[in-house]
């Protein structure tokens, strides 16, 4: 099954974590990667800003990603959250497969 990679950005490493460990108790995503340190320049309301964020990497498999951002809509302190969906065009089969069963709501705990 394709993989979706979901890129998004958090005003800090307290807000990426939170939104990180949901998204994947909730079997969202497999694996959600922090990248801190990312510095975004835009254009916000008529003014050019910047400022230093945290990237959010959700993995997620196709059919979850819409669920997926679903959600990280709902809980992102945000107004205007950045939330991409990127498919993947390859990867390592075993990791793929353990992308999809980690997402599985019917998953057994562990």
């Amino acid at each position: 099954m394709p993989v979706s990679l979901i890129l998004s950005t958090c005003p800090d490493a307290d807000t990426a974590q939170r939104l990180a460990r949901i998204l994947v108790e909730e079997r969202l995503a497999a694996c959600v990667s922090l990248l801190p340190g990312a510095v975004s320049t835009y254009r916000w309301q008529g003014r050019v800003e910047q400022a230093t964020k945290v990237q959010l990497l959700a993995k997620t498999p196709a059919d979850r990603r819409d669920a997926l951002m679903a959600r990280l809509a709902e809980l992102h302190p945000y107004e205007l959250p950045e939330i991409l969906a990127v498919e993947t065009a390859a990867g390592l089969p075993a990791y793929l497969d353990w992308v999809t069963a980690e997402t599985r709501t019917d998953a057994s705990p562990e």
